[in-house]
């Protein structure tokens, strides 16, 4: 059995050996820990995360809001949130994400959500951003794939942003993962995952067409840092390699000798 200490790089662990339930169990530990490191400094002082409960196949697993009341410096001043390129925590980075474009749409998307008609329930302050992880659960039957999908488009098109991490292994529902599912759906173009990289960790920047920021990985690599978008042009970093490794830690060490063989 191997063991990781604090500091140390921490490989993404084959999933697929054990069943449905232990990765749920770690799935909620990892939810957890990606809430709070938002929620330490990440996100601006005006925007927070919270865990929320599964439902219609598409959790949301963390929820980015932002508050109605802002300080007074922040209302009404017409400048973007944050400084600049540098990240000092706290506020949105306006710079390129280290995530590499890898598609766009046109406008016809645009077009298209014109037509829909979305009923909200509203609980105070406006949803943002999603992130989301995948479980076996999204991918079990070719109905529930499809819910999740079809979740995944109407919540870009109400521009609300999404990061959605895919550690499972292709199906014959998504030859190639999640987000290929999702890309044919908003384009109708296909995405090919490149060759030993089946897993993906894609964030969406969504408002007046979406932009897909996409790194294909495979069991054995170090995760990588993904934008999480607030605003257009407007992200903040989520690390997710220390957030992974403190979920990790909190896996019953019977199963731990299990997943890494």
């Amino acid at each position: 059995m191997s063991y990781y200490v604090r500091g140390a790089t921490m490989p993404i662990h084959d999933w697929s050996r054990v069943d449905a339930g232990i990765f749920h169990d770690f799935h909620h530990a990892w939810i957890e820990q990606i809430k709070r490191l938002l929620n330490s400094g990440v996100l601006p002082p005006d925007h927070y995360a919270l865990a929320e409960q599964h439902t219609s196949h598409f959790g949301p697993d963390v929820l980015t809001l932002q508050s109605k009341v802002r300080d007074d410096e922040d209302q009404d001043d017409g400048a973007p949130i944050g400084q600049g390129s540098g990240f000092t925590g706290g506020g949105v980075i306006l710079a390129k994400p280290k995530a590499h474009l890898a598609g766009e749409t046109d406008l016809e998307f645009y077009r298209r959500k014109q037509n829909v008609v979305a009923v909200r329930h509203v609980s105070g302050d406006r949803l943002v951003a999603i992130v989301e992880i995948v479980s076996p659960g999204n991918k079990s039957s070719r109905a529930v794939f499809r819910k999740f999908v079809d979740k995944a488009v109407e919540l870009l098109s109400q521009d609300i942003h999404l990061l959605i991490l895919d550690l499972i292994p292709p199906t014959r529902r998504d030859p190639n993962g999640i987000h290929g599912a999702i890309w044919e759906a908003l384009t109708d173009e296909e995405y090919q995952a490149p060759p030993g990289k089946p897993l993906t960790l894609a964030a969406y920047e969504a408002e007046m067409g979406v932009r897909a920021f996409v790194e294909a990985v495979s069991v054995g690599d170090t995760l990588l840092e993904m934008p999480l978008f607030l605003k257009v042009g407007g992200h903040v970093p989520v690390a997710l390699e220390s957030t992974y490794q403190s979920a990790w830690e909190a896996v019953p060490r019977r199963w731990r000798s299990v997943i890494e063989g």
